[in-house]
Parts: structure tokens; C-alpha cells; sequence
């Protein structure tokens, strides 16, 4: 840790040290939110956000929870009184017309092709998702779009107090912060009537707060993989246990291509619940005899969340009797694996324009500016971080070059959880990046002015200490690849090319390919030199230090042609990048 920490940009510690301040001012008045919440109709989105802030569970009793976990079957049951206390039964979300998408990568990118696909239909779609990437309101969409500032905070009132109206002594008043959104979530897809509502799985699926759905009308599974095994399992059959978990007797499920120690676990819990499940044929299957379908969505392995969004859709549209599903073709495709396969039809029109419409922000997107373009992916496992660097190697190596000066190659990451920090960053090693940036999930290194960005799960020594060990791994790993065989390109990498993106360059000494910075304003700040014309830099509050982008690296940065920068490893990271991004995502 002590060579790393020699490697800190001076003001990293200086910074932290206010931010320490102002993140404990927050933590007294959380406190003491959670005792005088507002209890008046009519405050204003920010203030809806900031009291549902105090739900979150702070970082303390969370590693607390965690060893002292308590029956997960109970904690569904207690589920079940926060809706009946809420207003609602849950015979009322039978009403929605469900899709319960889980899996470890790739479930939101299903469930937003999904939405798009069934929303090209005509029909009023309702979504809900997690995380967010800027604003909260992003987790419960209508027709594709986040509910509004307004529509938000009349509902988050209307159940916060019908939660504080039925309280008693036997009984916490208030969910924690995702039960809580997942509650409102119903309560506005009820409310304003939308024709079918897709759900995303929190974490697992068996005894996930959403498990509550009785009846879906049908279920998904995407990849599966390791993640979150502190709470479901360090193996993938484990995992899968957990994620079959939202079988329900008789409802259709599918599921695409996996392992066969998973995709048996898969097989036999659906065969205890009498629930058909069905593997989705790859896509390729159903572009047979017709024109290649267009995804929104880039990158290689979207194809496979498409593949199954297909289905899903395809198996709504059919359980509601609505024209249009698509004609059923023959196929000479041939798996032999332990499930039936699932229809292979020819997509509708229809269907073609919602997989190409589909919108995802945060996963394989690009955003071109001036010198700069950013590749950000919320990729967080080892397969998802590698199907990850497979499009960010393949845009580079597609792209026109504009000039034939230097491009830098820039990383910019961060983990959290109980994610494999160290197989997340070797993964990341061939891209052969000029540096790499940590920094922690803050847009600013006092986010209190804007409610959405604020967690009090972890507390800023931890997130620092966190970035601390990135770099460390970093260097380590950078140490190991600095051999004479060094610049040949990597005997094995799974489906994905073989060839460096860049010309062989020499490495960098480690006290210059490596920084950390306080929060990701900062980190932005010296990446782009300047040379960003939408990044705006906030400015830093009185008695803040402010992070200077002079110093070691800056003159290579100023004088590239062109910078790429690829932020991944977190959804939150992400979403602090296009908060500063794009402003008009905060608006």
C-alpha cells in the first residue's frame, strides 16, 4: 500500500479531508431526517429524493446485516406486509401484465429491448430498473421515458405516508431504499395504467423484493455468472439456484445459451415448480430467410440479450392474443442441450424497429467530442468486463483516424461490492492504455447539493482506501506484463481479437501511469486537459481544494490528436461520467 499511496496527486488527501467534513454534516442530518421526515404533500423533487436517501441503509449496520443476515424467505414475507401496508394486495399486480427478467450480465439490456419491442406495438409500457445512472426517477419509466420530477414526488409522498400512517410497535415503519422504489414502482404502473410492466430483478431472484409477482405473464434468465457472492453463492450453480427463483408454476420462462452446471440447475428448478422453460435459439436463427436485424444497442454480446428479448415478447404478445407475433418458421438449427428449444419465427417489423430504437445508457455507448471520445460500459463482471473490452477493441480498431498525430488510451475505473478487483483489471490489461484513472462514484468531492448521487452505504474512507488497492493491482499486474515477450499479443483470449489495438509503445514508468483522483469531476478534469467542449467543469464550493490539471502526463494529453477513454467497472462510475457529460440528462 505504500507504494501506491507515494502515488496519489498531492491534493487527493487534502480533498478528502474536507469532503470528510461536509459527507459527516450529511450524515448528522440523515439522522435526523429519518426522525423528522417532511410529512407534507407538495415538497419539491429534491426534497422527495433526499428523504428517501434516509432508507438507504449507512455503511456500518450494511457490513453489520451482512453478517448477521436473517431468514431471506421472512425478509420476502415482510415484502409482502410493506404492500399491504402501501394500499395494495398482491393479487393487484396481477393486473400488470409482467415480464420478471434476473440473470448476472445483460438482464437490463433484455428488459430495455424488451420494453422497446412491446412499446413499438403501440402499447403503454411501464419499466423499472436499478440502478440509476443520474437521477432516481430513471429506475420507473413510462413509455421509455423516466416519470417526471412531478409525477415522482406525488407518488413517493403517497406511499411514504400511507407506510407512516399504518405503522406500529410491531413492525419497522419504512423499507429500505430499494423495497421502498419498488413499492412506488407498482404503485404508479397501477395508477397510471400502463398495458404491461417489465421488471428487472434487483439482486438474485428467489428471495429478491421483487419475488413478490405472483403471476407473470412470462419470465427471462440472461447470462449467468459470478457476482454478488456474498449474498447468493460463490459458484455459478449457486447463482443460478437463486435466479431460478423467479419460476412460477405454469408461466413460461426462457433462458439463453450457459454452462451446463448452471443450465442444469436452471432445468431442475423449473421441473419442481411444473414451469416450462425454454432456451432461446441464438439470433442469427431467426435472421434465417430474412434481412440481419439492427441492433441499438453495440457490442457483440447485446446479440444474445436480444435473442431473448425476442422471445419474451414474442411469448407476451401470444399469451394476450395480440396479432402480429410473427410467423413460425422451420429451422435447421440443432442444439443438443437439457431444455426444448424455444419458437423460431421471423420478426415483425415491429420488431425489427424496437430492437434497432432500443435505447440503454451506460452500457456500449460512445460519445464523440472534439479530440475525445468517451466508450462507457457499466461492465462489473469478469464476463461482462470481457465481452466489454471485445467492442471497446473492435470500435478502435473500425475507427477512421483523422490525423496522424499520437492517440492516448485512457482508463478510467472503479469496483465496489465483493466484485474480483484483480481478474476486473488484468482483463483490462491488453488494451494497452497510456494511464489509468481511479477515482471513487463521486461526481464531486461534496455531492450534497444534489440528492441523487448521494450514498451512505459506503462510507469516503473506504471508497478512497477502495482506489488505494485498484492502483496497487494496477501496478502489480502492470510489473508482471514487463517482460521481453511483453508486446506479442496475448496467447488466449475468449471470442475475442488477438491483435493490440495500438502500436507497440514502451511502458510508461509507474509513478506516471497511474493516478488517483478525490471524485470523478477531478479525474475528468485532467483527462480532458480543456479539450472536452460540452465538459463543464462544477465549481468547487468555498473552502474546497480544487484539483489542478497541470502535472505529470498533461502535456501528452494536450498534445494527442486524439484521446479514448474507456470508463467501466461500475454502473455508478458511469453515471457520475454522463452526469458531468451531459447536463441535460440532470435537467
Amino acid at each position: 500500500m505504500s507504494r501506491a499511496r507515494g502515488h496519489l496527486h498531492p491534493a487527493l488527501f487534502l480533498a478528502a479531508v474536507s469532503a470528510r467534513g461536509a459527507t459527516t454534516r450529511v450524515g448528522a442530518r440523515r439522522r435526523l431526517s429519518a426522525r423528522l421526515a417532511p410529512q407534507e404533500p407538495g415538497m419539491d423533487y429534491q426534497d422527495a429524493v433526499r428523504t428517501l436517501n434516509t432508507l438507504q441503509t449507512n455503511a456500518g449496520y450494511l457490513e453489520q446485516a451482512k453478517r448477521q443476515r436473517g431468514d431471506p424467505q421472512t425478509q420476502l414475507e415482510a415484502m409482502v406486509l410493506y404492500l399491504a401496508r402501501s394500499g395494495l394486495q398482491v393479487e393487484d399486480l396481477d393486473k400488470l401484465n409482467i415480464i420478471h427478467v434476473t440473470g448476472t450480465k445483460g438482464k437490463g439490456s433484455t428488459c430495455a429491448f424488451t420494453e422497446r419491442i412491446l412499446r413499438s406495438y403501440g402499447l403503454k409500457t411501464g419499466f423499472f430498473s436499478s440502478p440509476h445512472l443520474v437521477q432516481v426517477r430513471e429506475r420507473i419509466r413510462i413509455n421509455g421515458q423516466p416519470i417526471s420530477p412531478e409525477l415522482f414526488t406525488k407518488y413517493f409522498w403517497r406511499v411514504y405516508h400511507r407506510l407512516e400512517e399504518t405503522k406500529d410497535g410491531s413492525c419497522v415503519s419504512m423499507p429500505a431504499y430499494f423495497r421502498f422504489l419498488t413499492l412506488m414502482a407498482f404503485h404508479v404502473f397501477l395508477q397510471e395504467k400502463v398495458d404491461l410492466a417489465v421488471v428487472e430483478v434487483g439482486i438474485g431472484g428467489a428471495y429478491d423484493c421483487t419475488n413478490i409477482i405472483r403471476k407473470p405473464v412470462v419470465c427471462g434468465v440472461s447470462s449467468l455468472g459470478i457476482d454478488h457472492t456474498s449474498l447468493l453463492g460463490d459458484t455459478v450453480e449457486k447463482i443460478a439456484w437463486q435466479k431460478g427463483g423467479i419460476f412460477k408454476r405454469g408461466i413460461p420462462a426462457y433462458t439463453v445459451l450457459q454452462p451446463d452446471g448452471p443450465l442444469a440447475v436452471l432445468r431442475e428448478r423449473a421441473q419442481q415448480i411444473s414451469c416450462p422453460l425454454y432456451l432461446c435459439p441464438p439470433l442469427e436463427a431467426l435472421e434465417e430467410g430474412g434481412p440481419p436485424l439492427t441492433l441499438g444497442l453495440e457490442g457483440e454480446h447485446q446479440r444474445s440479450n436480444a435473442a431473448l428479448a425476442l422471445q419474451l415478447a414474442h411469448c407476451w404478445l401470444q399469451r394476450q392474443d395480440h396479432p402480429g407475433i410473427g410467423e413460425l418458421k422451420t429451422s435447421r438449427l440443432s442444439l443438443l442441450r437439457q431444455l426444448p428449444l424455444a419458437p423460431v419465427f421471423q420478426p415483425t417489423s415491429h420488431m425489427r424497429h424496437g430492437l434497432q430504437d432500443t435505447e440503454w445508457l451506460g452500457r456500449t455507448q460512445v460519445l464523440r467530442r472534439g479530440p475525445l471520445t468517451w466508450y462507457l460500459d457499466g461492465a462489473h463482471t469478469t464476463s461482462s468486463v470481457q465481452a466489454c473490452v471485445r467492442w471497446f477493441r473492435q470500435v478502435l480498431q473500425r475507427r477512421e483516424r483523422l490525423s496522424s498525430g499520437p492517440e492516448v488510451c485512457v482508463l478510467l475505473f472503479n469496483a465496489t461490492g465483493d466484485r474480483d478487483r484483480v481478474a476486473l483489471l488484468k482483463l483490462l490489461q491488453p488494451c494497452q492504455f497510456d494511464y489509468a484513472v481511479f477515482c471513487p462514484n463521486l461526481t464531486e468531492v461534496s455531492p450534497t447539493d444534489n440528492a441523487d448521487q448521494q450514498n451512505f452505504t459506503v462510507t469516503l474512507d473506504q471508497m478512497l482506501l477502495r482506489c488505494l488497492e485498484h492502483q496497487q493491482h494496477w501496478n502489480n499486474l502492470a510489473e508482471e506484463q514487463a517482460r521481453p515477450d511483453l508486446w506479442r499479443p496475448p496467447s488466449s483470449e475468449p471470442s475475442g481479437p488477438t491483435s493490440l489495438l495500438l502500436a507497440p509503445r514502451p511502458p510508461h514508468g509507474h509513478s506516471t501511469n497511474s493516478r488517483i483522483f478525490s471524485c470523478i469531476s477531478h479525474a475528468l478534469q485532467w483527462i480532458s486537459q480543456g479539450r472536452d467542449p460540452n465538459f463543464q467543469p462544477p465549481s468547487a464550493p468555498r473552502g474546497h481544494l480544487t484539483q489542478p490539471v497541470a502535472g505529470s502526463g498533461s502535456s501528452v494529453l494536450q498534445e494527442a490528436a486524439a484521446i479514448h477513454v474507456l470508463v467501466t467497472g461500475s454502473l455508478h462510475l458511469v453515471g457520475g461520467v454522463l452526469k458531468l457529460l451531459e447536463p441535460s440528462l440532470s435537467q
